[in-house]
């Protein structure tokens, strides 16, 4: 079994990743700003508390893990410094020998074959288009990280998050970075199926150096 680090780990995603790696077995370590109510706690996880802005707390995320998944918004202390914290974070795993995943956004993948990213162009709404564009620079960043660092960015489907939460069907698909949808043209995923294919993808590597996506 693998020692799993998220950072952001009491997040939507994260906690998903979080429950379903340590119901495989793993090791998990749950990184956030604040520890989560006795309640929401995952029996058998390690959880830790500090800023990814702080280069210790990066430290302690990273050390001891065997794969770090960064699963950090561009919100509150974030904002503006997210590209910061991930690299930041990435630099330290390719110097331990860690993978590195990162939990991007829909923004990261193209409408066409050879088309740009959608965070690349002007058609996202005001509302979504920093963070949209600074994840997406994260990933263009994690394209020019040294040889040494194994990472891969998954992007979930449109309707991914906490408003949409569905239930979970135990399946889901992966593709590239161009968005794909359903039979109906609906491009959705559940919290705990992309935990899944996260998972699955920690297990079985498929994507080294690599953005995929993740969609029912």
């Amino acid at each position: 079994m693998s020692t799993i680090t998220v950072v952001g780990g009491t997040g939507y995603a994260g906690s998903a990743i979080v429950r379903e790696a340590a119901k495989r077995g793993h090791q998990v370590v749950s990184f956030s700003r604040s520890t989560p109510a006795e309640e929401a706690r995952v029996e058998g996880v390690r959880y830790e508390t500090g800023s990814m802005l702080d280069a210790e707390a990066r430290l302690r995320a990273v050390t001891g893990s065997d794969v770090v998944v960064s699963s950090l918004s561009p919100r509150g202390e974030l904002d503006g410094r997210i590209v910061e914290a991930d690299l930041a974070l990435a630099d330290l795993a390719a110097e331990h020998g860690v993978r590195f995943g990162v939990v991007g956004g829909y923004s990261s993948l193209r409408l066409e074959e050879g088309g740009p990213r959608m965070a690349e162009t002007d058609q996202l709404p005001p509302e979504f288009a920093s963070e949209a564009k600074q994840m997406n620079e994260v990933l263009m960043r994690l394209g020019d990280a040294p040889e040494a660092l194994d990472w891969f960015f998954v992007s979930p489907a449109l309707n991914f998050g906490a408003y949409a939460p569905g239930e979970s069907r135990g399946e889901y698909r992966t593709g590239g970075d161009l968005a794909f949808a359903d039979a109906e043209g609906v491009s959705a995923v559940g919290g705990a199926d992309f935990a899944l294919a996260i998972v699955d993808e920690i297990d079985t590597p498929k994507h080294r150096r690599a953005h995929f996506s993740v969609a029912y």
